[in-house]
Order: structure tokens, then C-alpha cells, then sequence
């Protein structure tokens, strides 16, 4: 087989199963269809955890949920999944508020950095930008 065929072959080959990927749903983000949805994700991983309350992102690709003093869940797809997370204080390496609706956070832990974080309601950004806020001055008192 002479080295162009070869070649085309190859790259037919790749284009099919990248095509077959995408068309199977390989490429779909996760969402979240309400706050009970999250808190059901939430307690697969933590089934002991009651949290307080859930607020969704405005894509609803994450929730963010009040588990009481210094400690906030976080439900957030990757991918077509959800990872999940409890954060405290000193996993959290920076926190800005980049408008009144949006938020950045930066992580400590290596298999999530974190991200940003949009909300539909500012009360809800405000909320969560406040409670991991007070994570990081209850750490450094």
C-alpha cells in the first residue's frame, strides 16, 4: 500500500470516530434540571451531609450548597458527569468577585482547580461569594 493511501486512510479513519463521538453524545455538558437534582448528586458521594441550602449557577453546570460553618458543597459538571466537592478554607487559593452576578474561585486541589461561576441572581453570587469568603477570614483568624 503506497504511503498517500495510507495517509488518507489514517485521516478517514480519525474523522469517523471523532464524528461517531460527537454524535453519540460524547460532547454534551451535564446540567443540572433543578436544586433537587443537585442534592441528589451531592449525597451520592456524601450521604451524611444535609445541606442547608443549594444555589444554581445560571447555566446550571454547577450548584453550590451551604453546608454550614466554614464548609460549602460544590456540584459541578464535567464533562457529561458531575464531580463534587466539600470545600473549606484552606483548599480555597483565591476568591474574586469579577461582577455582581460572577465569581472566580481558585483551588488548592490538583484534580479541580476550580473555575468561574456565573449566577442569574446576584443575591445567589453574593451569597456564595460571602460564605466562601467567610472560609478564608475564619481560617486566618
Amino acid at each position: 500500500m503506497s504511503l498517500p493511501v495510507l495517509v488518507v486512510l489514517v485521516v478517514i479513519g480519525i474523522a469517523l470516530s471523532v464524528a461517531a463521538v460527537h454524535f453519540t453524545g460524547g460532547t454534551r455538558t451535564a446540567t443540572l434540571a433543578d436544586a433537587g437534582q443537585a442534592l441528589a448528586r451531592f449525597a451520592e458521594d456524601f450521604p451524611d451531609e444535609k445541606p442547608a441550602a443549594v444555589r444554581l449557577t445560571a447555566d446550571r453546570r454547577a450548584a453550590f450548597l451551604a453546608l454550614g460553618p466554614a464548609r460549602t458543597g460544590i456540584v459541578s459538571s464535567i464533562g457529561d458527569c458531575f464531580l463534587t466537592r466539600i470545600v473549606t478554607a484552606r483548599d480555597i487559593l483565591a476568591l474574586t468577585v469579577d461582577d455582581p452576578l460572577t465569581i472566580s474561585i481558585r483551588l488548592g486541589d490538583f484534580t479541580w482547580k476550580g473555575g468561574r461561576f456565573a449566577f442569574a441572581v446576584e443575591a445567589d453570587a453574593k451569597a456564595v461569594a460571602a460564605a466562601l469568603q467567610d472560609h478564608r477570614t475564619r481560617e486566618a483568624a
